[in-house]
């Protein structure tokens, strides 16, 4: 069962971030519309910490040590707990840099967050930003991360044990009657009577305000006077955050994969469920001209029905794997989910689906391990309790129950008949947080920030392409970098054209011409 709205970096294409569709999105019952009007900023209710609060935090050295990859340096460094009480108990966050190569005057330092939220920075800085970034920019900037508060390296969430989350996640989502409701309802539950128990302390305290604050901390701490970025997905919401914040400290922000700050959970969900349609429909689109496609030759309708008759099948008899676990319904649609945020991923996908309905679930329960970050021995990274943690913070609950779920299934479906009913569902789990939402949905413009870079994919399924339409509109100096293609994000994933567009800005400051668009 996926916990859905999830921001994430794709565990298929380490250099793609991204989002999955989380329950726990943005503002309850309220319309885009109304969110919309909520043009004033999103930031801490109990006000800015002042500069002599920060000073014991802001003046700190971090004492850099070698960590396991060569070159890389990682460092400890420490946060207020609660920024409204800064004077109280602090955080333990974990960062890391690799210094620039050169040649070239040094820029500055370039903090790198890959999405989730859950995705450790950390990680994607030493196993692809800090060495698959351009060289240009590698030689020319610090290339730094911090695992976000709760993440990762960072006092990680923890919320249930490596056999509790095999059954989270076998949890059908796609309940069929009041009886299936419940154990859903009763999972989400569960789930977040684990966090609570196991994080408690710190979960009142994983915003992402309370991240963006941090960045800004990091900047002072290695003494730039600017903060330059690359966010993806999630990333983007932390960035734009971060310029809403502290518009006049925003240096070159790239922002890739945008989240559109002004929508309601239940827009924001509905809107991702439709992305995964459009994702569907051009896999089926390619499926379709491969020889052996496991959904036929035929229309999209056909290769439609013949998922969704395949889902039902696996509901009704799991398949298989050659382990203890079986493919069910809601393990098969998570492997079809992870293979739609890369197009480099639609082999390894015929091929499981293929193998799945000959009844061989091996190869889509290993696309559904790679998307919850399991790995073989049956443990968990902590990218789902980081995810849900933060989620359930930053925005009030889709729903707040199940009878609400059960009205909004015809919207959810009509976006997306493969996927709606799932997204519907999933989309609860929010309803059950033990913690209140501090967020809002809430339009950011960033007034009197340097220009920002804003990039969208037209067929990305996670980030629908009109968020970044949307954010780039509501960004005072944002501009809208557009790549017509497919997959989740643009930048490093093969198009020269966007990759020159965003080393030009990154190097010099100049942003891409209005309109520009890349293939």
């Amino acid at each position: 069962m996926d916990s859905r709205r999830l921001l994430r970096t794709s565990a298929i294409a380490v250099a793609t971030a991204g989002l999955l569709i989380s329950g726990c999105s943005s503002g309850s019952s309220s319309t885009s519309a109304t969110a919309s009007a909520h043009t004033a900023t999103n930031a801490d209710p109990a006000g800015a910490p002042t500069a002599e609060d920060l000073a014991p935090y802001t003046s700190q050295k971090l004492s850099w040590r070698a960590c396991g990859v060569a070159k890389f340096e990682c460092a400890t460094m420490k946060a207020p707990l609660d920024y409204a009480k800064p004077s109280g108990p602090s955080i333990n966050l974990a960062v890391a840099r690799v210094k620039a190569t050169g040649p070239g005057k040094r820029i500055g330092s370039l903090l790198v967050n890959p999405g989730g939220p859950g995705g450790s920075a950390v990680g994607y800085l030493q196993s692809y930003a800090g060495i698959g970034y351009p060289a240009p920019v590698r030689a020319r900037y610090d290339m730094v991360a911090v695992d976000p508060r709760g993440v990762a390296r960072s006092e990680p969430v923890e919320c249930l044990t490596g056999q509790q989350m095999d059954a989270y996640t076998e949890v059908d989502q796609t309940p069929d009657d009041a009886a299936e409701q419940a154990a859903l309802a009763k999972a989400f539950k569960e789930f977040a009577a684990g966090c609570e128990a196991t994080s408690g302390k710190i979960l009142p305290h994983v915003s992402t305000v309370e991240a963006a604050r941090d960045m800004d901390l990091v900047r002072q701490v290695l003494g730039d006077q600017k903060l330059h970025y690359v966010g993806a997905s999630y990333g983007t919401f932390l960035g734009a955050t971060y310029a809403e914040l502290y518009p006049s400290r925003t240096g070159r922000l790239v922002l890739d994969g945008a989240m559109d700050p002004s929508l309601s959970s239940l827009d924001m969900n509905r809107d991702q469920t439709a992305g995964f349609e459009t994702a569907f429909k051009s896999f089926a689109t390619d499926c379709a001209k491969q020889k052996g496609c496991p959904l036929g030759s035929g229309s999209v309708q056909d290769a439609s029905d013949r998922l969704r008759a395949f889902f039902k099948s696996a509901d009704a008899k799991p398949i298989p794997t050659g382990q203890s676990r079986k493919l069910g319904e809601s393990l098969a649609t998570t492997g079809v989910i992870a293979a739609m945020y890369d197009e480099a991923a639609w082999p390894e996908l015929r091929t499981a689906l293929t193998q799945a309905m000959k009844g061989d679930g091996a190869g889509l329960l290993t696309l559904a391990d790679s998307y919850y970050e399991r790995d073989a021995s049956g443990k968990y990274a902590n990218l789902m309790f980081a995810n849900a943690a933060v989620n359930c913070l930053d925005l009030p609950p889709s729903f707040s129950g199940p009878d609400e779920v059960t009205a909004a299934l015809p919207s959810f479906e009509q976006a997306s008949p493969v996927f709606g009913v799932g997204f519907a569902w999933s989309s609860l789990n929010c309803a059950y947080w033990p913690v209140k939402a501090t967020g809002a949905p809430h339009r950011i413009e960033a007034k009197g920030a340097a220009p920002i870079l804003v990039v969208g994919t037209t067929r990305d399924p996670a980030t629908p392409y009109k968020w970044a339409q949307s954010l780039a509109a509501q960004l005072s100096s944002g501009t809208l970098l557009t790549y017509e293609g497919d997959g989740h994000t643009a930048y490093g994933r093969g198009s020269d054209c966007i990759d020159t567009a965003i080393n030009t800005y990154l190097l010099d400051g100049t942003p891409p011409a209005k309109g520009k668009r890349c293939s």
